[in-house]
């Protein structure tokens, strides 16, 4: 017989759902926040009528002895049965979450949930909850302060719920950093950095490290995030050596800021890759080198050095392109080098990662000369954390992040490459990846092969 969709199930479809959906990511993030309510809230009482009796859903009524020692608890088994839920509203400060509440049947005494306490409607303290599992509620302890503190001490749930579900977040955070990337084949790795404060001993913000990209299929992957203390070169080579220790291979193109310590790391791991220079960053860089009054026109100045529209649709990508723009980079420092020498000298500052991007499939352009793939994500990561000010540990933090970025990953669009940019993809392939070996001359004695006597 088939086995009916949980609620826990049914709520995690919906936020799967939509990340899926054609709307504005700053209205789906919304919808996650009040989902993720209804999720945490979900999955507690689940664990409280597991708990209630001794047993899992659809898990057979077996005892469980104590340990030998006598000194393990012994899970109490109760007759009964659960027999479907019934809605229950719960009102918050971003209107009421329906949560489905567990009904039971044939058992010998009530079951009462500590957590649906008379008083639960009628509070605001739902995101109380929901903060402190998902932030604070890493630690067992902070889980049941905040939850004494939200509900009252007679709402408090016991250690065995707080664990099991505190443990199921770190658990899958866990196999996901540990995950095997032999499979995962990429064109397109993208890098950057948030900083959140995650340390008590520390006053300032620390970085958190990531890494998605666009596989050669065209499908977009999360493919690794980590805390570091500083976005130095050390920093960045343990996190990409981690990656390729689990088998992630070369990308033929890396797109990231201009953090010295991070294009150092990516040119020494990664020394076949070809390296983009953000240019959103750039624009950002030189433009606050120049007056207010003549801002407007140097943005728009940097912009056309590199659109390429005019040149009509039969243009060609590869080097002829890259000199075409480097030209126009030259016209530019020109025009406004006298008067903003510094705006000037920034754009010459590793001129030549600006383009190479202008050797990959035109289609892919826009998309591959910045790498702010995810920074919306990230800047709502951080306007949600803004209320917590500090996180209480490093594991809550990076865990937080990633519940954030691992679910909206799953509604990034991919790439659409025609069959001349595949072409382009597969000569750049050979060309970076797979370079032909150079053949040793025969005319030299001492670099002639060496054949093995009949």
């Amino acid at each position: 017989m088939t086995r009916r969709v949980s609620p826990i199930q049914a709520i995690r479809a919906e936020i799967d759902a939509l990340f899926t959906s054609d709307r504005d990511l700053v209205e789906v993030i919304e919808d996650v926040a009040r989902l993720g309510a209804r999720l945490i809230i979900q999955t507690a009482v689940e664990a409280e009528v597991d708990a209630f009796l001794g047993r899992a859903r659809y898990q057979r009524t077996t005892a469980t002895a104590a340990g030998n020692s006598g000194d393990a608890e012994e899970t109490v088994v109760r007759p009964g049965h659960r027999n479907g839920h019934c809605p229950t509203t719960v009102k918050t400060t971003s209107g009421p979450i329906t949560v489905a509440r567990p009904k039971l049947r044939g058992t010998t005494e009530k079951f009462a949930s500590r957590l649906f306490g008379t008083g639960v409607t009628r509070t605001h303290a739902l995101e109380t909850l929901v903060i402190a599992s998902f932030v604070r509620g890493l630690s067992t302890r902070d889980v049941e302060g905040a939850l004494a503190d939200a509900l009252g001490p007679e709402a408090a749930l016991s250690k065995s719920t707080v664990s099991t579900i505190c443990q199921a977040i770190v658990a899958e955070y866990d196999a996901w950093c540990r995950r095997d990337l032999t499979g995962v084949e990429l064109d397109y790795l993208f890098l950057d950095a948030s900083h959140f404060k995650m340390h008590e001993a520390s006053s300032r913000a620390e970085p958190i490290l990531a890494a998605w990209g666009i596989t050669t299929d065209g499908r977009p992957v999360f493919v690794g995030l980590a805390a570091a203390g500083a976005e130095s070169t050390d920093a960045w080579d343990d996190f990409l050596t981690d990656l390729i220790a689990r088998g992630l291979k070369p990308p033929l193109l890396i797109i990231s800021d201009g953090a010295p310590g991070l294009i150092s790391a990516a040119e020494q791991v990664f020394p076949v890759s070809l390296r983009q220079r953000c240019l959103v960053h750039r624009a950002r860089n030189v433009v606050a080198k120049v007056s207010c009054d003549d801002q407007a026109e140097v943005k728009a100045d940097f912009w056309k050095i590199f659109d390429i529209s005019d040149l009509g649709e039969d243009v060609k990508v590869g080097q002829p392109l890259v000199e075409l723009v480097q030209r126009r980079v030259d016209a530019f420092a020109e025009t406004w080098g006298r008067r903003y020498p510094a705006a000037v000298k920034c754009l010459l500052t590793d001129r030549a990662s600006l383009t190479p991007y202008l050797r990959f499939p035109l289609e892919h352009h826009k998309r591959v000369r910045h790498s702010n793939f995810i920074e919306r994500t990230f800047g709502e990561t951080r306007r949600r954390v803004k209320v917590i000010g500090r996180f209480p540990s490093e594991i809550s933090c990076v865990s937080l992040v990633w519940a954030v970025l691992d679910r909206a990953a799953r509604g990034w669009r991919g790439f659409t490459t025609t069959s001349k940019g595949l072409r382009i993809l597969q000569d750049l392939r050979r060309a970076l990846l797979h370079p032909p070996v150079q053949l040793r001359p025969t005319d030299d004695p001492a670099l002639a092969p060496v054949t093995e006597a009949a």
